[in-house]
């Protein structure tokens, strides 16, 4: 990483925005608002010179708590891309010229059963041809959309939506969707939507916002009440309710951990290494200023580098059994708070700052 920030280039944008950025060789897909906050944007740019290429602006009034902007990262598949507002509009566009293949109002066609505050959060997650969504509607909690055409797949009934993400999972020896609702964490069929089991953790009102993780057939999951576990499963996929393991120190609220090297890796009032073989016993932990705070982490084979909300850089050893720090870039000063989750493709960084997104040239000297 280059002693010194280098930016390739930068765009300004019309808004501040909290959803991730997506990017190939050939294209950068950023979130957006209009600067009257009443329509999102999604930008496709150049990844060579940040020139655009299209933009879809489409009406999409809303009052939640901490903007209107999309909170998901956009989905690349092949010449596809997936696109998801806090509003509940999912579109799929075609990759190199912006049109339109599908779209749908989720708020509209199902109708959560309450309110969302922060609106619909959750990345779709393409699946065996499928796009799965989470409306929240008590017929449709869980939705799969066909990925070529839109059609409707399946609806699963169940609960309002959480403000995480779903994956995809073999667990105990069965494929299958993982993630949370509003008060729970579950499985579901991948070809029905069918609910495989429910695990309400013992300590309510988490959030439900970091992703979890799958690991070597079992599951990682954070939440800042509950703290950070491992949980095994029957030989039927079904959740072993009690966690193998449970560390009550890396509470996250917003951050989603990662896992290399049979280490967890997270943010919670400080950088924490954690060992997944020895019961997520702590190898180190860093309390940074940088640390105090959101941060997002983009795992290698033997290093991490977080992007802090403040605007700094840093890349630290994933192997080492103290922190060590290997470079640390201040890239924007005085951020009001950076959520966005960046996009790494090769040599290059692309980070959103409040009013701009940047391309960071991390193999400069």
């Amino acid at each position: 990483m280059p002693s010194e920030a280098k930016f390739l280039w930068e765009k300004r944008l019309s808004n501040q925005a909290l959803g991730g950025l997506a990017a190939t060789d050939r294209f950068v897909i950023v979130p957006d608002r209009d600067a009257t906050d009443a329509s999102d944007i999604f930008h496709c740019l150049k990844a060579e010179d940040g020139e655009a290429v299209w933009k879809l602006r489409y009406f999409a009034r809303g009052n939640l708590d901490y903007g209107n902007s999309s909170r998901s990262t956009p989905l690349i598949d092949g010449n596809r891309v997936y696109l998801f507002g806090a509003m509940g509009h999912l579109h799929c566009v075609d990759l190199e010229s912006g049109n339109v293949i599908w779209k749908k109002d989720l708020a509209t066609q199902f109708k959560p059963s309450g309110e969302l505050p922060w609106g619909f959060c959750g990345s779709p997650l393409l699946v065996d041809g499928k796009i799965i969504v989470t409306p929240g509607a008590a017929d449709a909690s869980i939705v799969a959309f066909a990925a070529a055409t839109g059609d409707l797949v399946w609806k699963t009934p169940g609960n309002l939506p959480s403000y995480g993400s779903l994956i995809a999972a073999t667990l105990g020896g069965k494929r299958q969707i993982v993630g949370h609702d509003k008060d729970s964490l579950g499985g579901w069929d991948i070809n029905t939507g069918a609910r495989l089991w429910r695990l309400v953790p013992p300590r309510r009102n988490d959030f439900n916002v970091p992703t979890p993780v799958a690991v070597d057939g079992k599951l990682l999951v954070s939440t800042e009440n509950n703290g950070t576990r491992v949980y095994g499963f029957d030989d039927r996929g079904m959740i072993i309710p009690e966690p193998e393991v449970k560390n009550e120190d890396l509470v996250p609220d917003a951050h989603s951990p990662v896992v290399i090297g049979g280490r967890v890796f997270g943010i919670s009032a400080g950088l924490h290494c954690l060992n997944l073989a020895s019961g997520l016993s702590s190898i180190w932990r860093n309390e940074d200023r940088a640390f105090q705070e959101y941060g997002s982490i983009v795992a290698a084979s033997d290093r991490i580098l977080v992007t802090t909300q403040r605007g700094e850089l840093l890349l630290v050893d994933g192997r080492s059994d103290e922190y060590r720090l290997l470079s640390r870039l201040r890239l924007f000063s005085d951020e009001p708070g950076i959520y966005s989750h960046p996009a790494l493709v090769g040599g290059r960084l692309y980070v959103r700052s409040s009013g701009k997104v940047h391309c960071l040239d991390l193999a400069a000297d």
